[in-house]
């Protein structure tokens, strides 16, 4: 299955782009902004695509042309303001969403906020509700698609090393969670069909990846 990467230069997309280079059964194209990040997927044999999210939804369609998958991991980042979470974490998703469609892709991977109901917006701090609801409402665009949709909801990330155990199930207790074990969850859903239809939150945990995902 090869997969369209968006948002590969980010933390938890190059683990993600490692994993599938490493993989039997997935291929991958990361999504990228700048030429000058070209050459650390270039030395992982991994395919490229030059698109800014806050390009026209014809632009990302144009990237998922030959896939099979796309896998949503952009964010805006902490550090930027309302106006970049709303044109990354809510307009780059339903761009990336439509794009996908339009590029006939069934197969999607969203990753989320934690928690994304609509009581975790009303109980955010204020500088955070903004991003808890842009991921809210990109959650609802997607579950109200026809696609084949996985969307994960991670705990606090953290750049410690993977231990390659989690815990994962549609509600778990809030923990912490290293973004290298989430790079993990999602290949692990992109080869196990069982995980489409499903959403789910996922920290650290005493199951190895692969049983973690198989027993959703």
């Amino acid at each position: 299955m090869k997969v369209l990467v968006v948002g590969a230069n980010g933390q938890i997309g190059k683990h993600l782009m490692s994993d599938i280079a490493e993989s039997e059964q997935l291929n991958g194209k990361a999504m990228i902004r700048k030429t000058e990040q070209k050459p650390y997927f270039e030395e992982l044999g991994v395919e490229t695509a030059i698109v800014d999210l806050e390009d026209d939804t014809e632009a990302i369609a144009k990237a998922a042309e030959d896939v099979e998958a796309v896998v949503f991991t952009a964010g805006s980042g902490p550090n930027t303001g309302k106006d970049k979470t709303i044109m990354i974490d809510l307009d780059g998703a339903v761009k990336t969403i439509k794009a996908a469609e339009k590029a006939g892709v069934k197969r999607f991977v969203m990753i989320s906020s934690f928690d994304t109901t609509r009581e975790a917006i009303q109980e955010a701090p204020e500088n955070f509700a903004p991003y808890v609801a842009a991921k809210h409402y990109a959650d609802e665009w997607l579950k109200s698609t026809n696609l084949d949709y996985t969307i994960i909801h991670p705990g606090g990330l953290t750049n410690d090393e993977g231990t390659g155990k989690v815990q994962a199930a549609a509600e778990v207790e809030r923990g912490y969670v290293p973004r290298e074990d989430v790079a993990a969850v999602i290949a692990a859903s992109l080869e196990n069909d069982a995980t489409i239809g499903k959403e789910f939150q996922v920290v650290s945990g005493e199951q190895s990846v692969k049983d973690a995902v198989k027993s959703l």
